[in-house]
């Protein structure tokens, strides 16, 4: 087999590794989501507004790498199930601050297991966990950059 033919192969894609292992991973959420009445992307925002408890939408799209069409939708259906509030800026009406209800703070109680219940569901130990993902934020890192570099990382 020539070396073309073989850089073709799927199995030796790396971003197919990546997004077969990512959709497999959400799976395994799933059930726990379901449970928490949120989606995968809804439950990644909720992660950013736990930590943050309040944040514009230019910030929750630059921590999720999500440009704020994606984003006006999946805030308003949160808003609608009473988790976030959507206030424009008094400074500056251009600028939306997303914030957390009570209800919405609530839930971080429910969804603090999820993460172990998700390590353990994968087997990885805590040491091989920390190793992939400090390998991924390095690959994230990167290839934004690069993205960056050719004019294909705008996020809005």
């Amino acid at each position: 087999m020539d070396q073309n033919a073989k850089l073709l192969q799927l199995d030796n894609q790396l971003c197919f590794a990546i997004y077969a292992t990512s959709r497999e991973i959400t799976k395994l959420y799933q059930p726990f989501l379901e449970r928490l009445g949120l989606t995968y992307p809804q439950y990644l925002a909720m992660m950013v507004l736990w930590e943050r408890q309040e944040c514009s939408v230019k910030e929750l799209g630059e921590a999720l790498y999500l440009d704020s069409g994606t984003l006006t939708p999946l805030l308003k259906r949160l808003e609608a199930s009473g988790l976030v509030t959507r206030n424009r800026s008094a400074e500056d009406e251009r600028v939306v601050r997303i914030g957390l209800t009570e209800q919405g703070k609530a839930l971080r109680e429910q969804a603090a297991i999820v993460p172990q219940a998700l390590m353990e569901q994968t087997c990885l130990s805590a040491a091989e966990f920390e190793g992939l993902l400090q390998q991924f934020k390095s690959l994230l890192k990167r290839v934004h950059e690069a993205g960056g570099r050719t004019g294909n990382g705008d996020r809005g």
